[in-house]
């Protein structure tokens, strides 16, 4: 290689090397130690715990931060302070607080003293729980009561006599049985008759006796010439409703039937395992009940979701893992959605604000109130919705009460008590 050359080479390395310096004392971050600035802004005066994320408008994990941010802003106001740094506009901010990454967020408490530190994106969930961990209220309360019509409203009593023929009412739902879907399962104190399969398949979710062999105890109705068989001996027709996604099934005498039943109806034909591993492939979070997502309230639980075969047992879902939640659920007459999110057992938030909650009673042998069962609870987004829905299902008693306080009745449960949680116990009839 010639002297010119090797020449070249050396005053590109230096012209290199003085690039990489000159950037390097440009940048706001580099070689600044995490262990920098702990001290804060003269904001800290509002006496409030305070999250700092510092950041910018143009990376996507600082993009994503900002709905987080805003959220938390509204949701906190005067009980957490919230604050975004744009470190390209003020790397001197970048310095101050000792940041390698962006997006980086610094919790403080009300004196002014870093806890916590965190580098990329985080959830709002995750920085909520990271305040509890860190054994920081944000003075969240349930919100109050709401009263129908400006009073409080109860039905203990119902408005119509309960006439229906035992025969004809479902053990698990009380609901009217049809005679071409109907289940029966042989007792020491008699026959237990379901509406469907399904309703079969939450009753057998809920017992606690050996379930071995369980199975021949139960016999299914022809759906075609209806009569009686034995479950595990029957086919299986098995569709979704096209409106609700709904899933329904229907017992034939054998696969010849099932693919005729089909012909007409639509639908998948399955045997009596498929069918048991399918139904109980969906349980609630709570009580572990089978469920149908169609019908249940979705619970989220961290980044993970699962179930409440009722209202009220989704909110049950806090009292079982002991976590934070986020509840889906619908207003039982309007199809509304109505979402609840819980802080230390307390309701952080609700949507929409007036949503109550009906609490189904029934009246025991001996005179004193018990649940009704899963089957007779629910929200609605406001009293009004709720006083209407009970004026149209004159059986209904019970009474409203506040989301927080069905939250609050759950976190009283012991942990024996929610393990026991809708059990049977023993399969009887009413």
């Amino acid at each position: 290689m010639c002297k010119t050359s090797k020449m070249l080479i050396v005053v590109g390395l230096v012209v290199v090397v003085g690039v990489i310096l000159v950037g390097k004392k440009n940048c706001p971050f580099c070689s600044v130690p995490a262990s920098v600035a702990t001290d804060i802004p003269s904001a800290q005066a509002t006496g409030l715990p305070r999250l700092i994320d510092l950041g910018a408008t143009t990376c996507i994990p600082c993009k994503l931060m900002a709905p987080v941010l805003e959220g938390l802003k509204k949701e906190y106001a005067g009980r957490m302070q919230v604050d975004f740094i744009d470190v390209n506009r003020n790397p001197e901010a970048g310095k101050r607080y000792g940041v390698t990454l962006i997006p980086t967020q610094v919790l403080f408490d009300a004196s002014g003293k870093e806890l916590w530190r965190h580098e990329g994106f985080i959830s709002k969930e995750d920085i909520l729980a990271k305040w509890k961990e860190l054994g920081v209220s944000l003075d969240v309360a349930a919100p109050a009561p709401v009263a129908p019509l400006g009073s409080a409203f109860e039905r203990l009593a119902p408005a119509k006599a309960y006439d229906r023929a035992k025969d004809v009412v479902c053990y698990m739902c009380d609901g009217d049985i049809d005679a071409r879907t109907l289940v029966v399962v042989k007792t020491d104190k008699g026959e237990v008759r379901l509406c469907s399969p399904h309703c079969y398949f939450i009753m057998y979710s809920c017992l606690t006796e050996d379930k071995a062999g369980f199975e021949q105890k139960v016999s299914v109705t022809d759906y075609a010439a209806g009569k009686r068989i034995a479950a595990p001996e029957a086919a299986y027709l098995l569709g979704q409703d096209e409106k609700t996604g709904r899933p329904w099934v229907r017992a034939l005498s054998d696969a010849d039937g099932a693919m005729k039943e089909r012909a007409a109806s639509g639908g998948n034909v399955v045997a009596w395992h498929t069918l048991q591993d399918k139904e109980l492939s969906h349980r609630c979070g709570f009580c572990d009940r089978a469920v149908y997502p169609e019908d249940a309230a979705l619970v989220r639980v961290g980044g993970l979701y699962t179930w409440g075969c009722c209202s009220h047992c989704a909110l049950g879902v806090a009292a079982r893992t002991g976590k934070d939640i986020e509840v889906h659920e619908r207003d039982r007459l309007t199809g509304e959605e109505i979402v609840v999110k819980t802080v230390g057992g307390e309701v952080a938030s609700l949507e929409p604000a007036t949503a109550v909650a009906w609490f189904g009673l029934k009246k025991k042998p001996d005179g004193t109130l018990a649940s009704a069962g899963c089957f007779h609870q629910g929200f609605f987004a406001n009293a009004e919705n709720l006083k209407k829905w009970v004026e149209q299902n004159p059986t209904e008693t019970g009474k409203l009460i506040s989301i927080g306080q069905a939250l609050a009745d759950k976190m009283k449960l012991s942990a024996e008590q929610v393990q026991k949680a809708c059990k049977i116990g023993e399969c009887a009839p009413k």
